[in-house]
């Protein structure tokens, strides 16, 4: 087995910057002297600290040769006339194209070591500097051209389609990074040198860079720890545009174990087994499996960014938050150059997360665009930037979405966004754990039974315009800072305390102002829904009751505990439900003797209920027979059939309505005294009433 470490005498005691970039690149400066040799035009894409070290390399292979080279930077070149007095650099660039193009070239190689800036585009179309240079690179066939393009700059097509032969240069290979560090350098980073442990640190460093970095090591030798020189490494990787995370998976978030265990199972678990290989051929191995694209998916606010800077914390990578709307662009072309860019630095910078937030926004599925067609030509430069990556490149791609089935197929084949993962609403167990970690975070000293009133208390849609969401964790934290700036206003030290959340909940909510006879309606509404989900077998328990406007649209609500069964529904339990959306409409007509427009949405929840059971579960009750009614366009029913159909849900409608009508009628008393009591209390849990129940009731829900 071969070992992964090696020994001070195996590594270069000396090395020049030149002799390293000869080393770094043997292939790729083959492949360019290889197609020169056969009069193809080279265009080479890398940093442009490296390239007039790319450039030495080439010269001097071809120069055995005998071909030589004629370097044009704008500066005076023999054989070439002077350019005009006072011209900037780029127009002394353009003249000696000119004057090389019309003139003698011979046997030459003509290089353009900056071609990216005088070709670069325009916003909204090309320079006149482009436009100049586009034909004169055409204008005479016998000129063989080396170009040179930093990855930061985009090229128009027409001169991009000059170069039959392209090379880009990033970063470092693997294997060539023991062949680029010397003795003295080794000695910085301990005893025994692992080029693997390094190259995640450096992956993403061209060659020059490299050696500078390497250069600047200071320290003893030997250090019994050598995170500080590694530290120090990759502080210098980092640009702008990324940073350093420090997200704890366990400390900073809470709950949702089965989210990390399966992120630690197919990412971290991996990655850690790796590191402790020493077989480079098992390592290999190792990291085909890794999945590079990650699908984060979930309702908002759920954490999906945070988990990804856990996940580069875990992994001591750099994170890019890349917003996709902010990547569109109305320029052509530039809204993939953006994307390049975003890829360049993320490999610069390795090892390192993207974090493509709002994935869908131009990743949706191809056919489905509304807009100008940009997102597709964005979908493609994703794709192809994601094929790129080296096996041994720690660079990772996840995408953050609300609405994964929206995205464009072709990302979720393998090898691509392979590895998906929900992230849903928190439940009781997870809001115990986030709260737990704010309230550590803020200080808010919250008592076992603070948190167990903020934990049911969230179990609640929230409240306000927003009304109809779930508590996430975004609110949930939300609610934490809202806590921690009543207690800095008021100037108290004293635990936090339930009626504390509730008034923080509240603070700022715009509740509706009933009159009394609004209230009375919205009473009898609410305490009808409670009492036929009471009487019906197969209803689920009820949790909360409430005619304080808590949610934004809705006057009161009832609330249920989860079903005993949340995968499994029966024909009973939707019966049960359409009997219960009509208690609220049947108690106002029962005890006030009018109804409310309030149940308008009850009726038609009712409606759809019903038209689900006849039409696409069988459970008709008539002489239609078992069978699936649903009229679209790959099953069309028959006028006559659809008649019949609509009978038949009307049928059901009206035996449940009746059913309500029946228990309402039967338990008066209980309507109206649990009425009374949420006129008095606003707000009721199923302790609050449960003095009210007869034996009868619970028997029901045994």
């Amino acid at each position: 087995m071969t070992s992964r470490v090696l020994e001070e005498n195996e590594l270069p005691a000396e090395l020049s910057t030149f002799g390293a970039v000869d080393t770094a690149y043997p292939t790729e400066l083959a492949r360019c002297c290889d197609a020169l040799r056969r009069r193809l035009p080279v265009l080479i894409e890398c940093e442009k600290e490296l390239a007039p070290y790319i450039y030495k390399s080439l010269r001097d292979r071809l120069k055995a040769d005998g071909v030589r080279c004629l370097y044009l930077d704008g500066r005076a070149a023999n054989d070439l006339p002077p350019p005009p007095p006072g011209v900037g650099l780029v127009m002394a660039m353009l003249h000696q194209i000119r004057e090389v193009v019309r003139g003698a070239v011979g046997e030459r190689i003509v290089v353009l070591p900056h071609l990216d800036i005088i070709a670069s585009g325009g916003m909204g179309g090309l320079t006149a500097e482009a436009r100049e240079l586009i034909p004169l690179l055409y204008e005479n066939p016998e000129v063989l051209w080396l170009g040179f393009k930093d990855p930061s700059f985009a090229l128009p097509k027409p001169i991009e389609s000059l170069f039959p032969h392209r090379e880009a240069i990033v970063g470092i290979p693997r294997d060539r990074l023991r062949h680029l560090v010397t003795q003295r350098e080794a000695r910085k980073l301990g005893r025994g040198f692992d080029p693997y442990s390094l190259y995640k640190h450096v992956s993403g460093v061209n060659a020059v860079r490299l050696r500078r970095l390497l250069g600047s090591l200071g320290g003893e030798d030997y250090p019994t720890d050598p995170a500080p020189a590694i530290a120090q490494l990759r502080s210098a990787t980092l640009s702008n545009d990324v940073e350093l995370p420090n997200v704890d998976l366990e400390r900073d978030i809470g709950g949702y174990a089965p989210v990390k265990e399966r992120l630690r199972a197919e990412i971290l678990a991996i990655l850690a087994a790796k590191d402790r290989l020493t077989d480079p051929a098992q390592i290999d191995r190792l990291e085909s499996l890794v999945p590079r694209g990650m699908i984060f998916w979930g309702p908002p606010g759920t954490g999906k960014t945070l988990f990804a800077k856990a996940m580069a914390t875990a992994l001591g990578a750099a994170v890019q938050i890349v917003s996709g709307p902010e990547l569109k662009s109305k320029w052509v072309g530039e809204s993939e150059e953006n994307l390049r860019a975003v890829f360049m630095r993320a490999r610069q910078s390795a090892p390192s997360v993207i974090v493509f937030d709002e994935l869908d926004s131009f990743a949706a599925a191809r056919g489905t665009y509304e807009g100008s067609g940009v997102e597709h030509s964005m979908v493609n430069q994703l794709l192809t930037e994601m094929d790129g990556f080296r096996r041994e490149e720690l660079v990772f791609v996840v995408g953050t979405t609300n609405f994964v089935e929206a995205l464009d197929p072709a990302l979720l084949r393998p090898g691509r966004f392979e590895f998906a993962l929900h992230i849903p609403y928190p439940n009781a167990e997870d809001r115990r754990a986030i709260l737990a970690v704010h309230d550590k975070r803020l200080g808010l000293a919250m008592t076992e039974a603070t948190i167990d009133y903020a934990v049911k208390r969230t179990d609640e849609l929230v409240p306000g315009p927003s009304g109809g969401t779930h508590y996430s964790g975004d609110h949930l934290q939300a609610l934490c800072r809202q806590l921690a700036r009543m207690r800095l206003r008021e100037g108290t030290t004293a635990p936090t305390s339930p009626a504390d959340v509730e008034r923080a909940i509240e603070q700022y909510l715009d509740r509706p102002k009933l009159t009394t006879a609004e209230e009375l309606v919205v009473a009898t509404h609410e305490a009808g829904h409670a009492v036929c989900a009471l009487y019906c077998r197969h209803a689920s328990p009820i949790d909360r009751i409430s005619i304080r406007g808590d949610i934004g649209g809705a006057l009161g609500y009832v609330r249920y505990a989860d079903s005993a069964n949340r995968y499994v529904i029966t024909y009973a339990q939707l019966r049960d439900a359409i009997c219960t959306l009509f208690g609220g409409r049947e108690a106002e007509a029962l005890i006030l003797e009018d109804m409310s427009i309030g149940s308008a949405s009850d009726l038609e929840n009712a409606t759809q209920i019903a038209r689900a059971l006849v039409e696409r579960y069988g459970d008709v009750g008539s002489d239609l027979g078992i069978a699936r009614w649903a009229h679209d366009k790959d099953a069309p029913v028959s006028e006559q059939s659809r008649a019949q159909i609509d009978q038949v849900i009307a049928k059901v409608l009206e035996a449940e309505r009746a059913r309500a009508r029946a228990i309402l009628a039967e338990q008066r008393t209980l309507l109206v005294a649990l009425r009374d009591l949420l006129i008095e209390r606003k707000v009721l849990d199923r302790a609050s009433f449960a003095h009210l129940l007869t034996p009868s009731a619970t028997a029901e829900k045994s």
